[in-house]
């Protein structure tokens, strides 16, 4: 198979696509893979230092506050279309598959163009612009969560999960105590995204104190940006604080609690591991979707929420002692929350992809 992956700007967007090229390279394995994405944003770091051929293309997304700019963004996305009909004749792929950012819809149109079948995957449960523009031409859609699979038209689209999760459950696990935590006691992981957060980094440290003499552990991941606004905090010997973690999701498989944003990737791996949570979704992104995505969660009883602006000391220690201190409660939260997940999603998106090949 000779297959175009086309994803950029975040990892929510970039870590899906990467998990549908493993996949097809552990199913075939004399596949070609061309990844395009922009040429300023993580991806262009990550994906060569994957040995995946990589092409950076200019392309901005539409800016919603200020309409005149989106001129230019128009001519991009022009100058775009071209240069991807330039690489698919060079390259000559069987399928393209998009995971989404903008990049994604002036190379899946050219892919359309050219009548080569595409198909396009949702992380989140409201989809991006980028996805309901190109939802029109795909010939298949795959989401992540169930309520998505209405927002497109029902004849094209189909529920895989995210592929994320495939990947997540058969990582190795990471034990507490080889981070220094107890075996015997529960272990809270207190993340805001690998880039941390500006509002949570005040209301976070005003937290930390609140943990002193607990009978649960806490390991606060801060975002490479914020680590030094923590280092004047005293912590108790049940608190650990460091800046981030490569193997996070392996240590979340031996973790009994997560306080995080809702972000699409975060939705996949505690759902495939069934691991309860409270969110904070982001007010911040497009569509609010980080509080639709935890809604569904919430709506079949997989986690709490809490808003940003209800985050405090007394509401976080609260939920998290109702949980830890009823057992019924949590098993059902983390067993509503595996029910959740799907843990063969990368090879439905693979099926999915031969289909249409075929």
């Amino acid at each position: 198979m000779k297959i175009i992956v086309v994803a950029g700007g975040t990892g929510g967007h970039i870590y899906p696509a990467i998990a549908i090229i493993r996949k097809i390279q552990e199913m075939e394995k004399n596949s070609e893979i061309l990844y395009i994405g922009t040429n300023d944003r993580m991806e262009k770091d990550i994906i060569p230092k994957m040995g995946i051929k990589f092409i950076g293309i200019e392309m901005s997304g539409l800016n919603r506050k200020n309409i005149l700019s989106n001129i230019s963004v128009f001519f991009k996305f022009k100058n775009a279309v071209k240069r991807s009909l330039e690489e698919i004749d060079k390259f000559k792929p069987d399928v393209v598959v998009g995971a989404g950012g903008y990049i994604t819809a002036p190379v899946l149109y050219a892919a359309h163009k050219r009548n080569i079948p595409t198909l396009i995957h949702e992380q989140n449960s409201i989809p991006g612009m980028s996805n309901k523009f190109i939802g029109n031409f795909a010939d298949r859609i795959c989401v992540s969560l169930p309520n998505s699979l209405e927002l497109f038209p029902r004849k094209k689209v189909c529920y895989t999960g995210n592929p994320r999760s495939e990947e997540i459950i058969h990582v190795d696990v990471l034990k507490k105590s080889s981070v220094g935590f107890d075996e015997k006691k529960k272990l809270v992981v207190v993340v805001m995204g690998s880039l941390g957060s500006t509002t949570m980094t005040k209301k976070i440290k005003e937290l930390i104190p609140s943990f002193n003499n607990k009978n649960y552990q806490v390991l606060v991941i801060t975002g490479k940006s914020y680590y030094d606004d923590y280092k004047s905090l005293d912590v108790s010997n049940n608190v650990k604080i460091v800046p981030f973690m490569d193997n996070l999701i392996n240590l979340l498989k031996d973790s009994d609690l997560i306080i995080s944003r809702a972000g699409a990737s975060t939705i996949a791996e505690i759902t495939a591991i069934g691991l309860p949570a409270i969110l904070v979704p982001s007010p911040y992104v497009t569509n609010n979707h980080q509080y639709k995505n935890a809604k569904e969660l919430s709506d079949n009883g997989a986690c709490v929420i809490v808003s940003e602006d209800d985050f405090s000391s007394e509401t976080i220690i609260k939920e998290i002692d109702k949980l830890f201190d009823n057992k019924e409660l949590y098993d059902k939260m983390s067993k509503n929350s595996r029910n959740l997940g799907i843990d063969d999603s990368a090879t439905r998106i693979y099926e999915e992809i031969r289909k249409i090949i075929r």
